[in-house]
């Protein structure tokens, strides 16, 4: 033991004389807490930013108005990989534009080449004359418009 003056009569106690406690109810619930957090985020970013489909109707929306307003720099930020290689943003309205106002109406889901997508419905309404056409909308590093097609 010790030597030395001691400021009581009674040498210094050992640190630990109790039983160990078994912390394994602790543990379980720090990982049942973590798993908890965990979920409410993955439900809280669904909340936040939108189901797919929701996304997908959004960018179609701001890229069919941009399109029309000949706002080519907002359209060509908001197109895929794919498009960016085949078409130059100055052939982005001839591409994509119809006459008209455009209005997002709907969508489904697909897939292109095995991954997920959604085809977002557009009608454009140029004065009574009424197109509608069908923009592929995939997930690309953000959800991005990669096609168009008539609809049906």
């Amino acid at each position: 033991m010790t030597q030395g003056p001691f400021l009581y009569d009674d040498d210094p106690a050992p640190l630990h004389t109790g039983t160990p406690r078994n912390r394994n109810g602790t543990l379980l619930a720090l990982l049942g807490v973590t798993v908890l957090i965990a979920v409410v985020m993955v439900l809280g970013m669904t909340l936040y930013k939108g189901s797919g489909e929701d996304q997908s109707r959004e960018v179609a929306g701001v890229f069919t108005a941009a399109l029309s307003q000949g706002d080519l720099e907002t359209a060509y930020g908001l197109v895929c990989d794919d498009v960016r290689a085949r078409v130059a943003p100055d052939e982005l309205a001839e591409r994509f534009l119809q006459p008209g106002t455009p209005e997002v109406t709907g969508s489904r889901e697909t897939e292109v080449d095995g991954e997920p997508a959604q085809l977002v419905q557009v009608r454009w309404d140029d004065g009574g004359e009424v197109t509608t056409t069908e923009l592929t909308v995939v997930p690309e590093g953000g959800t991005k418009v990669c096609g168009t097609g008539a609809a049906g």
